[in-house]
């Protein structure tokens, strides 16, 4: 088979992919909407996108011009979505390459659908809603970034073919870079809020070993590319009544946090029983320590902090460990530290958990 033929044959499985997202998106439009859908309206708006996703940069001809607006912007997104959710349930229906093609298309689209967003967005950050934009744009940022940690880690683990050392490497990269990126998203939504709201209104019953593990398996990729080790030790009594979703957020930003400023050897992420219904959960990293000029500034969000060599720190700012420190208080407990000069950092925290029933 030629060259050209394979390049027919992988633009005929793409069109076919595009096309059946878009009709999954058009059915869901329908059944949400009802009646009130302008159902031609939506049909040409997807068959111009459609066009230009699947042939407007293979066909080499000039692009055309999308124009902008609301209804447009939605269907590329919902498009984008569909896209990405079926791959990940039949991933050899696209190989990686034509996956990683796929998503450069929707992001020419959406730059030609949104040409002027640069000065659009420096125009209104400037006014009285510039915090609600940043958040705005903070929620437009993690659906993208969630996606590119999906693909990341999917790619990574080989389930789409496999891949050699250095492109493991790369990918674990990306993947680092993604989950910093997509956590000072979340700490700028949190900080809209004021930092110290639950998103859970009762304690519920929940798995410290689940949670634990869960953090884990999430910033196990940026610890594999750094070379560093993340351990865990498990509390005894492991079913607790209390708030999952804020204490995996905290422990999740600590230990984020501990990657990013350690070189060499390990992160430790430990609940420990300090009575019957107390827990302390702490995580302690084999950095460098800090000294007493750092340790003053270490809660002060958007501070400036000097460039490091080696490794990979995706923020500074300052603002994610301040955002831990409000949910800790929302919690009714209080973030202290300790550090050393060649041991390291631990950060640490009591919380009233009772045991709860397994059942």
């Amino acid at each position: 088979m030629s060259g050209s033929d394979l390049e027919t044959l992988s633009q005929t499985v793409v069109s076919s992919t595009l096309c059946a997202a878009g009709e999954r998106v058009l059915s869901g439009w329908q059944s949400t909407a009802g009646e009130a859908l302008n159902a031609g309206e939506v049909q040409d708006e997807l068959a111009a996108l459609l066009d230009e996703l699947t042939y407007g940069a293979a066909a080499g001809a000039a692009p055309v011009d999308l124009g902008t607006g609301l209804l447009r912007r939605r269907i590329l997104e919902l498009l984008r979505e569909e896209v990405i959710r079926q791959w990940s349930l039949n991933p050899a229906d696209l190989a990686p390459r034509e996956m990683l093609e796929v998503l450069q298309s929707f992001e020419e689209v959406r730059n030609r659908i949104e040409p002027n967003w640069d000065q659009y967005f420096a125009s209104r950050l400037m006014g009285p809603e510039g915090l609600e934009l940043v958040v705005e744009v903070a929620h437009d940022l993690r659906s993208p970034l969630t996606s590119i940690l999906f693909l990341a880690e999917t790619l990574r683990g080989g389930q789409s073919g496999e891949i050699n050392d250095v492109q493991r490497r790369q990918l674990g990269i990306v993947y680092s870079a993604a989950l910093g990126l997509i956590s000072v998203a979340s700490d700028m939504i949190e900080l809209a809020r004021g930092g110290n709201q639950l998103m859970e209104k009762e304690p519920s019953p929940f798995s410290v070993t689940g949670m634990l593990e869960s953090v884990h398996d999430i910033v196990q990729p940026m610890a594999e590319e750094k070379g560093l080790k993340v351990r865990l030790l498990l509390p005894d009594q492991d079913q607790r009544l209390g708030y999952p979703v804020a204490l995996s957020r905290i422990l999740l930003n600590l230990t984020s946090n501990a990657l990013k400023f350690t070189d060499e050897g390990f992160i430790e992420i430990t609940a420990r029983a300090s009575a019957s219904s107390h827990v302390e959960f702490s995580v302690r990293d084999t950095g460098r320590g800090l000294n007493q000029e750092a340790v003053e500034t270490l809660f002060q969000p958007f501070r400036r902090t000097k460039a490091r060599k080696g490794g990979h720190a995706f923020s500074g700012s300052g603002l994610g460990l301040m955002i831990t420190r409000r949910l800790v208080e929302a919690l009714g407990s209080e973030l202290q530290l300790e550090t050393r000069a060649d041991w390291g950092t631990r950060f640490f925290f009591e919380l009233k958990l009772p045991a709860a029933d397994p059942h």
